[in-house]
């Protein structure tokens, strides 16, 4: 048996042949030895080919062939020259490749044995080692040098091309944004705490905390406040619920309940030097909440950019946590409605089949509003729901070429609908309706429009196609009748012929 190695370099690809064929002695701790010695493994292998890359582009393309299992042209002429004919019966010849995928490929492009054992592995870990000497005529520390510039060259490519690269800017935001909301309750906790020790009463009056730490930069010492300072306090509060998203009015009489607080306090007094701790640490809360509402505000650009349907559907936050958890709006878009459904909740899952007791209804879906405001005993059969809808979302966002967030309101209106039957029994749209309602709303942009005039004309031609083949079959039934007639209008005058011999004989 013939064995050759086929060995992608930086500079080209090179062919080898094994010289020595002792495969049973290739593990032990000698033939280990003499890969590491060049004497010693030159004589197992030579060279039998090498041919350059023709420049540093063609170098890229080839590598990302190879690492995509492809044989192209070049890698297709250079085997098909340089390998012997597999004509001899005597001789079986085998390709020996590393990558599995392109070992196939060259299988079936040119019906060679390809091999990927740990023979072949250990031979092009020699050949790797030893390729400065073994492939002669090129300088030490040139392929180290090609090699590092290919390398460069790949990795600067996959990740220009990297397609998932705005889901990975959703990734990094929304684990940016959770660990954030754990900092912020972990701080808040600790200056209310802090806090609590001069002016108690005010944990009760103020619950948000951002709101808490405003205020206990605006009040400081509760001795200092007076009737005068309610509208500053006031200002602050309308502040606080401005960020918090919080649209119910506010006590008018708040900022008064907290003047009238501060002055029947049984808080204790406090330092200046503990007073000013207590603010910087304060001020380190409240520029946290406000890199959160702008970390927010960036998510939301985010998500009407790469997933618009699906943060219509369900939310920034929530669609957002789905693409962290898969991986990419790819592998969401992937994914069935009933993985969509429990995705997060993967250890309930598994302890459930373990235990072989009931699986999870919902996982990270739960957090979505519809859930939220429907009845207990409907809430899986909801939740199964939205995931299907979440699973339509994500594909129309992955696959659609102009985002919109028409699908996504549409759809956001048919869980409504579903909440309503749940509850009343009013029967909902279909989803066929309601997708085809979406797609006549969708204006026509001038794209699409010549798109639409390019399939008319092939639809015109290819009625065309079909006429002309029509008239050719016609043409040709015509004359193969007419043939058909005549053949037998021969036959009956030749018929006629012998009938008059025959009579004439008589």
């Amino acid at each position: 048996m013939v064995l050759f190695i086929l060995h992608e370099t930086a500079y080209g690809y090179a062919l080898f042949e094994r010289v020595e064929s002792d495969e049973v002695a290739q593990l032990t701790p000698e033939m280990q030895e003499a890969f590491t010695d060049p004497s010693r493994f030159a004589k197992m292998v030579k060279v039998r080919a090498f041919t350059p890359f023709q420049s540093a582009a063609h170098a890229l393309q080839n590598i990302n062939d190879v690492s995509e299992g492809i044989v192209n042209d070049f890698l297709r002429g250079f085997l098909a020259e340089n390998l012997p004919s597999s004509s001899s019966k005597k001789k079986v010849l085998q390709l020996g490749v590393v990558e599995k995928a392109l070992a196939g490929a060259i299988k079936d492009a040119l019906s060679v044995d390809c091999v990927s054992d740990e023979t072949v592995f250990e031979l092009v870990r020699g050949i790797r080692a030893h390729s400065d000497k073994l492939l002669k005529g090129l300088k030490s520390g040139e392929l180290e040098r090609a090699q590092l510039g290919l390398a460069h060259s790949y990795s600067r490519a996959k990740v220009k091309f990297n397609v998932h690269r705005s889901d990975n800017m959703i990734i990094q935001a929304i684990a940016l944004l959770d660990q954030s909301d754990k900092d912020i309750n972990k701080f808040a906790m600790r200056v209310r705490e802090w806090y609590a020790w001069h002016f108690p009463e005010l944990s009760k009056l103020v619950s948000d905390h951002y709101t808490y730490a405003r205020l206990v930069l605006e009040i400081g010492d509760k001795s200092s406040l007076s009737d005068g300072d309610a509208a500053k306090i006031g200002k602050v509060l309308v502040e606080g619920a401005a960020l918090a998203g919080d649209t119910s009015p506010l006590n008018p009489a708040l900022a008064d309940m907290i003047i009238a607080g501060a002055r029947a306090s049984m808080g204790s007094d406090i330092s200046k030097i503990d007073l000013m701790t207590v603010r910087n640490f304060a001020t380190q809360l409240v520029a946290m909440y406000e890199q959160r509402a702008r970390l927010s505000a960036y998510l939301s650009g985010k998500m009407n950019i790469v997933a618009p349907n699906l943060a219509s559907l369900i939310g920034n936050t929530v669609g957002a946590r789905l693409i962290a958890h898969a991986g990419s709006l790819t592998n969401l878009a992937k994914y069935p409605a009933s993985t969509v459904q429990i995705l997060g909740a993967e250890k309930a899952l598994f302890r459930a089949l373990k235990t072989k007791s009931k699986t999870p209804k919902y996982g990270l879906i739960y957090h979505a509003s519809a859930i939220g405001k429907t009845d207990s005993k409907n809430k899986g059969r909801i939740s199964r729901y939205l995931a299907n809808k979440c699973s339509i979302a994500s594909r129309i966002d992955c696959f659609s070429d102009e985002p919109t967030t028409l699908f996504g309101a549409a759809l956001r209106g048919q869980v409504d609908n579903r909440v309503e039957f749940y509850a009343s029994g009013e029967k909902p749209l279909k989803n066929a309706d309601v997708m085809e309602a979406v797609l006549k709303s969708i204006k026509k942009s001038p794209v699409s429009a010549d798109i639409e005039k390019d399939a008319k004309k092939k639809k015109r031609s290819h009625s065309d196609e079909e006429d002309s083949e029509e008239e050719q079959k016609s043409s040709k039934k015509e004359k193969k009748e007419k043939k058909d007639k005549k053949d037998k209008k021969d036959k009956k005058e030749k018929e006629n012929e012998k009938k008059d011999k025959k009579e004439k004989k008589h």
